[in-house]
């Protein structure tokens, strides 16, 4: 078993290696150990492999700088230089919070960036700074639209986060298939099977076989609702930010290809500049009356006591994806 914090170092050092930035690497090595302590496995240490490909390939720029600049009052616009996500989503949350409490709401595209791992966590920092935030961001082509058969829009994660007085905020992420792209990448290196109703194949079939799943679509959370979420979140992350969109990004889960440049939109709003100070109370309530039923629990709960357990106990590094990166050295 490895603390959080010997993890962090093994999972920077091995990018550090493959020609990430000490800065980079770090921040990199802080999100994926922060998916992994929370059980979100798919966003955890099983992308390292993936990670170290791009790098090696130079689909990722391990020492690109994200530059932040204000076009407008209201928005912070971040440019991740076809780097990782994270330490443009980093810049974002070092100057969200101020600009969120001088202008009520302040939107942050983030543009030329690239898989930004578990969405919901960036939102809860921001929440954690007694903010409410969003997250949006499209992904490489993977859902065909309602009806069609080929991939137009990505997975697509929406993320949100909301403060709760004195007590862990409440964090919602999901994408808006039927299942995130990570927990099929994570079968198939594993050598297992996935469950049917996950996934099509190329020839439009449901299909067990994580390869053939990722070599297909993923079938639409809700069906048509889900595509047509997806739709909302090509549009905000992809259009709105002036990203690739789904069809036009190169693969996250191989390091083949040109950089992804794909988008993601965060939006942080300040509940104290909506002309009322009921905010606290009313969320309060609201969260009462969830906890009230029995069985019924506010979303982020089981996540928050994997982290519990994660820093009492520590991180077992999956022995797969430490082999896989001793082999890539």
């Amino acid at each position: 078993m490895y603390s959080l914090q010997e993890a962090g170092a093994w999972a920077a050092a091995a990018f550090e290696r493959h020609g990430a930035s000490g800065d980079n690497a770090r921040s990199v090595a802080r999100a994926l150990v922060a998916a992994e302590a929370d059980g979100l496995k798919g966003h955890g240490l099983s992308r390292m492999p993936t990670y170290l490909a791009m790098l090696r390939n130079g689909k990722v720029d391990g020492r690109a700088r994200p530059v932040a600049t204000r076009p407008k009052p209201g928005v912070l616009a971040v440019d991740a230089a076809f780097g990782f996500a994270y330490p443009a989503i980093d810049l974002a949350l070092s100057q969200l919070p101020d600009i969120a409490r001088a202008q009520g709401i302040v939107a942050a595209p983030v543009v030329r960036s690239n898989h930004c791992g578990a969405a919901g966590l960036p939102c809860e920092a921001l929440a954690r700074r007694g903010l409410v935030a969003l997250l949006f961001a499209n992904t490489p082509g993977a859902i065909a639209p309602w009806g069609g058969d080929r991939p137009v829009f990505g997975t697509n994660p929406i993320a949100f986060a909301a403060p709760l007085a004195n007590r862990d905020p409440v964090v919602i992420d999901l994408a808006v298939s039927k299942v995130a792209r990570g927990p099929i990448v994570a079968a198939r290196q594993k050598g297992e099977t996935i469950p049917e109703g996950w996934a099509l194949d190329s020839a439009g079939r449901p299909t067990t076989d994580p390869a053939a799943a990722l070599a297909g679509t993923m079938v639409p959370l809700g069906d048509a609702k889900g595509a047509a979420l997806a739709l909302m979140v090509e549009v905000l992350a992809g259009c709105l930010v002036g990203a690739n969109l789904a069809f036009e990004a190169s693969s996250f889960i191989d390091g083949d290809g040109p950089p992804p440049a794909t988008g993601q939109l965060i939006l942080a709003i300040d509940p104290a500049s909506f002309g009322h100070d009921r905010f606290a109370e009313r969320i309060g309530a609201l969260a009462a009356a969830i906890e009230a039923q029995a069985g019924a629990r506010l979303p982020g709960a089981r996540r928050l006591a994997l982290r519990r357990k994660a820093e009492r106990e520590g991180l077992a590094i999956p022995p797969e994806i430490e082999a896989a990166v001793a082999r890539m050295g």
